[in-house]
């Protein structure tokens, strides 16, 4: 990996790199479902009072107010640096990637003409 990472790098690994998948399988933190939403064990505070919002990639602790995106979620659970957060996540990113790459491609409805 380079020495310096660009800012569309980092980006990719906080918005690509889902969180639920993350926390419960990567992670493997303790979580729940809890009236059809994603409850995990906060790494600071051990609570549940906790949420993702799926839109935004992010996780959040109410009780000790807490946001984590998928690097701080590394650093915190693994109690990494930044730097090897990001070496650690980087081969999700890969695989993400690669997923992507062999998803078949949507055919566009086909053009109308008027003749």
């Amino acid at each position: 990996m380079l020495n310096t990472l660009s800012k569309d790098h980092l980006r990719e690994l906080r918005n690509r790199i889902e969180m639920i998948p993350l926390i419960a399988e990567v992670l493997e933190l303790l979580y729940k479902t809890q009236d059809g939403r994603f409850r995990f064990m906060c790494p600071l505070c051990q609570d549940f009072d906790t949420a993702v919002n799926l839109a935004t990639n992010l996780a959040r602790c109410f009780r000790c107010q807490r946001n984590f995106n998928p690097i701080d979620m590394v650093m915190t659970v693994k109690r990494y640096s930044f730097l090897q957060a990001v070496h650690y996540l980087q081969p999700l990113l890969d695989q993400v990637r690669a997923h992507a790459r062999n998803r078949p491609h949507r055919l566009a409805p086909p053009i109308r003409t008027h003749s």
